[in-house]
């Protein structure tokens, strides 16, 4: 199985006084099995929408904690009850290790071979840096192509600027960001900007305010703005696969919004609920999703979002060279 490093949405939450810390139960894996069952019992926020049995699981894995059980076994058989969530955005850090849930991608396609990206067919040996964003022409200088790598890099306005500039005889634009886990939400939403003609409401949030599992705010708008000077005005493709995650999922959902964008490739990876940490008495830190985002439908985006053009990288095309979702986004580009 191939390692990733998934950089994961950071944002600043005001979230209710129901998110601060539990009380402090005792420093032995009898406590600290608790107090971690209890953080997410109050305060993670897919359960009912996953229905999941919590009460169940506390259940089966009680049963197989004692305080002699050795360190890294009992760190294991938190990250596996952990694991039972099915969320990548949840994860158990300690000084040693950190559990983590993958199969959201490793159980899918990968829709993406980085060797064919840098080949001479796409960006080529000569491609162009502005700060995350690496570009060039495609298509015999017809396609302007970007691949971002991940939310974490940022960039300007200044250099989207000057790749709008680079691009401005192209016919369209590709945005690649299969593979890319996420990072700021921020570069999400300023990315994101450059492609609307005026304010969209592109989704909606939710906040814990108790510790019921169903305890939550009413919706609260996320907008994305049109950026005032900066607008891509023709077509543009969104390439997505599996590991197109987190702050990334936020930017496609987004970009389903844009007037003029067509996502192209695989369903997105999901994680769609804005990450909160906790602390246990042994000093592990937990972190989960604590407040859920949804589509402009008000449909979860914990999941995923399926693209407007679905399509796959074939073996056939990857042994002549050819990124099949690429050549299908230059395609719909032209028509």
């Amino acid at each position: 199985m191939k390692k990733y490093t998934i950089i994961f949405l950071f944002a600043v939450i005001l979230l209710p006084s129901c998110m601060d810390d539990p009380p402090v139960l005792p420093d032995t894996n009898k406590g600290n099995f608790e107090a971690l069952w209890k953080i997410i019992d109050t305060k993670y926020c897919y359960l009912d929408y996953k229905h999941i049995n919590w009460d169940s699981i506390h259940t089966i894995y009680e049963q197989r904690v004692t305080d002699s059980t050795e360190v890294f076994a009992f760190f294991d058989l938190m990250g596996s009850m952990l694991g039972e969530l099915k969320d990548g955005h949840v994860n158990l850090y300690s000084s040693f290790d950190h559990s983590r849930y993958w199969k959201w991608y490793t159980d899918y396609p990968a829709n993406f071979n980085s060797s064919l990206i840098y080949s001479n067919k796409y960006l080529g040996g000569n491609y162009r840096i502005a700060s995350g964003l690496r570009y060039a022409k495609i298509d015999n200088d017809s396609i302007g192509y970007i691949y971002y790598g991940s939310f974490s890099n940022g960039f300007s306005d200044t250099n989207m600027r000057y790749v709008m500039t680079y691009f401005k005889e192209c016919k369209g634009l590709i945005i690649d960001v299969r593979d890319n886990g996420g990072g700021m939400l921020d570069y999400s939403e300023q990315l994101a900007s450059y492609f609307f003609k005026e304010d969209a409401i592109t989704g909606y949030i939710r906040h814990k305010t108790g510790t019921g599992h169903s305890d939550f705010s009413d919706p609260v708008e996320i907008k994305t703005p049109a950026h005032k000077t900066l607008q891509w005005q023709r077509p543009v493709a969104i390439l997505t696969n599996r590991m197109s995650f987190s702050a990334t999922n936020d930017f496609v959902n987004r970009m389903k919004m844009a007037p003029n964008a067509t996502i192209v490739g695989d369903k997105t990876g999901g994680g769609g609920g804005l990450p909160f940490s906790s602390e246990l008495s042994n000093g592990w830190m937990i972190r989960f999703s604590a407040s859920p985002m949804f589509d402009s439908n008000m449909q979860s985006t914990e999941w995923g979002i399926e693209p407007d053009v679905k399509d796959s990288l074939t073996k056939s095309d990857e042994a002549k060279g050819y990124d099949t979702i690429i050549e299908r986004a230059i395609n719909i580009l032209k028509k």
